[in-house]
């Protein structure tokens, strides 16, 4: 039977168990938006495929000034940055660990204070999102957005593959779009969003049109075999109204990506970091089987697993990677943990976006 623990191949990439780390956004970026020593020990202390994650997807990583959307988070769009990654991808290696990076622009989920000359956040849309950025002095509501013009949307095409080509530069194995969670990808894909009248906006076809984009763009510049994406069909983050039909959507979606060969696809089920099932808020089940009967890529599910759950998944075939948020903050050694039915570490939340070691590099693994 197949174990959580077994080595497993996802496109060009192999890795020693299928427990994986899942993004999650810290705020320790220094100035400039670059990784530091303090987050090279962070993904260092969790990649050792022995006792941690046979995979690390990083923080989301902005691809371009325009794409941050809150304060300290890394950007994989200059070259100090680079250099900053490769710190952290040479001591993910160095621990017999592989990652890849979360390709990220946020959409309208930012703030004028974190953009250049002080502008407006870029959208499908020009409606403001129900939401709240993290900047200097804290959590305050996000500025209202302008809607991109088509003829702009080729540059963000172009961030994308560029953001691809400087993770290659940096040492990844691979790179992860983050199409999920009401960013800007999903801002075009969901029609509670999604308000344009040109050919990004009205039917399916032109709400996966960016999507597709974007994974075209970067598997030809690192290929497919390299690529992964991040889908969240129901989750309601960041003011992602529930689509109009989401099974449509996301299968369409993940229908249209198939021919690009993707290592994998990673799809958030219910409410990020919240319920998997949300019928108590009028939203429809999701049949993710029937998603995943859609594409022949590796299949990573993610959103409150504990270690039965994952071993089920796994061994019952419903899933070949199961990705870990919260768990893997408080416990650097989540997967000797989960082998050996340890105890695991309590997070605190209080410390999980911004500050230094405490909450970050100081919880204890097993001795």
């Amino acid at each position: 039977m197949t174990s959580l623990f077994d080595p497993f191949r996802l496109g060009d990439i192999t890795v020693a168990n299928r427990l994986v780390m899942a993004p999650l956004t810290r705020n320790r970026a220094g100035a400039g938006q670059v990784p530091t020593a303090l987050m090279a020990e962070y993904y260092r202390q969790r990649a050792n495929p022995a006792t941690g994650a046979g995979l690390i997807v990083t923080e989301a990583s902005q691809i371009s000034p325009m794409g941050q959307g809150y304060l300290d988070t890394p950007g994989i769009h200059t070259p100090e940055q680079v250099a900053g990654w490769k710190r952290v991808t040479d001591a993910v290696h160095a621990e017999g660990g592989k990652v890849v990076i979360q390709l990220w622009h946020v959409g309208r989920i930012s703030h004028t204070s974190l953009l250049p000359g002080g502008a407006a956040p870029e959208s499908s849309t020009a409606r403001a999102a129900k939401a709240k950025t993290f900047v200097t002095g804290g959590f305050v509501p996000v500025s209202e957005p302008r809607a991109l013009k088509t003829a702009e949307i080729a540059r963000i095409v172009a961030d994308y593959r560029r953001a691809a080509g400087l993770a290659m530069q940096a040492g990844f194995d691979g790179v992860e779009l983050h199409a999920a969670n009401g960013y800007l990808i999903e801002q075009f894909l969901r029609d509670s969003i999604n308000d344009r009248t040109d050919d990004y906006g009205g039917g399916i076809e032109n709400r996966t049109r960016l999507l597709v984009e974007a994974i075209e763009a970067i598997a030809a510049e690192i290929g497919g075999g390299r690529t992964g994406v991040r889908l969240s069909p129901v989750t309601p983050a960041n003011d992602a109204g529930q689509d109009s039909d989401a099974q449509a959507l996301y299968g369409r979606a993940v229908e249209r990506l198939a021919p690009y060969g993707l290592a994998y696809v990673h799809v958030i089920e219910g409410a990020t970091g919240g319920p998997r099932d949300l019928s108590d808020q009028g939203v429809k089940p999701f049949d993710y089987a029937a998603l995943r009967a859609k594409t022949a890529s590796a299949w990573m599910v993610n959103n409150g697993y504990d270690g039965a759950m994952a071993r089920a998944a796994v061994a019952e075939g419903r899933a070949d990677l199961v990705a870990f948020g919260k768990a893997f903050i408080a416990n650097p050694d989540l997967g000797r943990r989960l082998r050996e039915g340890a105890p695991l570490n309590t997070p605190d939340m209080k410390t999980f976006y911004g500050g230094g070691e405490a909450g970050y590099t100081d919880y204890p693994a097993l001795p």
